[in-house]
Formats: C-alpha cells, structure tokens, sequence
C-alpha cells in the first residue's frame, strides 16, 4: 500500500530534508552513495512518489534574497521506500538534471532543500476540456498530462509561486510535456492529479519548515 500522507510527521519532513541534504553532501564530495540510517523512522520504509528540488540562494541589486532553481527530479509513482526514494531522487536533482551542470561541492553552502512527498496520481473524467478548470484545484493539486509517450508534471507549489490561473497552469503543465500550450483544449490528453505534504530548508542547512499553500 502507498504511504498515506496524512501520517507523516513535521519531524518526518524535517528527517527526509536531512537526508536529501546529506545524500547529495557525500555523493559530490566524496563520491559515495548513502543508505538510509538506522534511526529512519519506520513510516519512511513505505513506498511513495518523491520529488527533490534545490534552490541557489541569490541575493538581487539592493541585497534581497531571491530563488533560483538549481535542479528538480523525482519520482511520481510510489515505486521504493520513501527514504530510499529521496536519497536517489536528491542525487538525480543535483547531478542528473539536464537543464543544469551539475552540483559543485562550492554550491551546497548557497542552496537550500526541498522535498515534496506526493499521494498516487490519479486520472481525472472529463467529457469536455472545461470541466477541467473545475477540477484542477490551484494549491492543491499536482497536475500531469500525459498523450502517448509525452508526458509533463508540475508539482502544486508551481501555480501558486508564479501565480498561474487553472488555464496557465495547464498550459505549462502541456509545454512541459511538449505539447502546444492548448493541447488540453484541442487534443484527447490524459490528465492526473496528486497531492503533497511539502517540507524545505528556510536557508541553508537551517530550519526545516512544512509548506502550506493557499488553495483558489
């Protein structure tokens, strides 16, 4: 059975960060690839879908922090054990994401961790496109669209951080799957939702915090 959300603990979060961090740490400066330690709690043996993000911490012309993503893969499907899952997971973020060189040792000092523990996707019925814009939910869900071998996700905290509209959002949601940004109206897709319990570093290798989105 998959992980049910609603069973994870804030020091669960504050455990799976940790270890994301840790896991990327020894892999890019000493080349070696951790195992989940033997205090993971027991829940984080169960199997859910994952996904790492990292984000360099850059500072704008008057010294305001900003953002900037440094690498994001994971897995949506509940195919390993969570703990399992993120290890691997916050390895490919940092090493294997082909819009970024990878990781430097220099760099970990400058990024923070996000892990993003997600629910099993689940196919949305739809007669007419429409219907669609009343059952994506803006800060609840996760959206993938998927039409043959193409398939794009986004994860629920992205509308909500560029402020997208249901329609934008599954206009990405298409673009990211390379399909034409209308595609959802014009083209027989599948679509998915999932959820998630969202945990990050506020700053580097500091605090441990559960985000909470606001839902449309």
């Amino acid at each position: 059975m998959p992980l049910n959300l609603e069973n994870i603990r804030k020091e669960d979060g504050e455990f799976l960060v940790k270890l994301a961090r840790t896991a990327v740490d020894k892999y890019i400066t000493e080349f070696t690839r951790v195992e989940p330690p033997p205090e993971t709690p027991p829940l984080l043996s169960e199997k859910s879908g994952i996904f790492v993000t990292i984000e360099k911490i850059t500072r704008d012309l008057r010294g305001v922090p900003r953002r900037t993503l440094r690498g994001c893969i994971g897995f949506p499907e509940p195919l390993m054990p969570l703990a399992e899952a993120t290890i691997e997971a916050a390895i490919a973020a940092a090493t294997q994401d082909p819009r970024f060189e990878p990781l430097t040792p220099d760099e970990l000092g400058n990024v923070v961790f996000e892990v993003s523990v997600l629910s099993p996707p689940k196919l949305i019925h739809f007669s007419k496109p429409e219907e669609l814009l009343e059952k994506v939910k803006v800060g609840r869900d996760g959206i993938i669209v998927e039409k043959g071998l193409l398939r794009g996700l986004l994860l629920p905290q992205v509308p909500v951080e560029y402020e997208w509209s249901v329609e934008e959002y599954l206009e990405n949601a298409c673009i990211k799957a390379g399909l034409p940004p209308d595609a959802w109206k014009t083209s027989k897709i599948k679509v998915y939702t999932f959820t998630a319990r969202i945990f990050a570093e506020v700053y580097p290798e500091g605090e441990v915090i559960e985000r909470v989105l606001s839902v449309d």
